[in-house]
């Protein structure tokens, strides 16, 4: 009986472990997808490779994100931790990207990727703090689009690398053409974050009333 305990909850652990390494998996790609991006000849990429490589992570960084929450939530396998985590990662994961962009042929300005740092820091405190005071502030829609905008762009700079590398679009172009679709990105993100804050302004309120 206890060997059959035992295995039970071995089982029942694996979807857990799974979903807590996928969620890991965005933060460690992270400072993997700057490097290569960055010094993509000492890995002995060619100009060609390089998009293709860092497509590879960018889809494996996404895909970690779909399936963390698909296995946690299969599995009723969602914790505290993994609530915090994951939107941590995400933050993490899709920043990092932008903010290599800000190198590089890219040359995204700083000023623009900060829209996506300053409104998750702010929502990731307001949560915080409210959760602190015992007020839990749900996850919205515009948050989930907010994602796939961003994870959108991203691709899509990736996918004008590759005519750039061949010589197809020249380096102005890249670079306007990822400004406008990252700019595209920042406006909803900034949307989002003023969205969030006005459909959970009761809960706000509920927490900041408390003493």
């Amino acid at each position: 009986m206890r060997l059959g305990t035992l295995s039970i909850q071995i089982k029942g652990s694996l979807p857990l472990k799974l979903a807590l390494y996928l969620t890991l998996a965005r933060i460690v790609i992270s400072p993997i997808f700057l490097l290569v991006y960055l010094n993509y000849q000492a890995f002995g990429l060619t100009l060609f490779a390089l998009p293709v490589a860092l497509l590879c992570l960018l889809t494996v960084s996404e895909l970690s994100d779909f399936f963390d929450g698909f296995i946690a939530r299969k599995w009723n396998q969602v914790t505290q931790l993994g609530k915090i985590l994951d939107p941590m990662a995400d933050s993490i994961a899709r920043i990092s990207v932008f903010l290599t962009f800000t190198q590089g042929v890219v040359q995204l300005p700083l000023l623009l990727v900060l829209v996506f740092l300053y409104r998750d820091v702010v929502i990731s405190m307001l949560r915080t703090l409210c959760a602190l005071r015992g007020v839990t502030l749900a996850a919205r829609i515009s948050g989930k689009i907010k994602a796939v905008i961003q994870a959108i762009a991203a691709f899509v700079i990736l996918l004008l690398m590759i005519p750039y590398a061949l010589g197809k679009l020249s380096l102005q172009s890249l670079q306007e053409i990822s400004l406008y679709v990252v700019a595209a990105a920042a406006v909803y993100t900034l949307f989002s974050g003023i969205e969030y804050i006005y459909a959970n302004r009761s809960f706000i309120r509920q927490a900041w009333s408390k003493h």
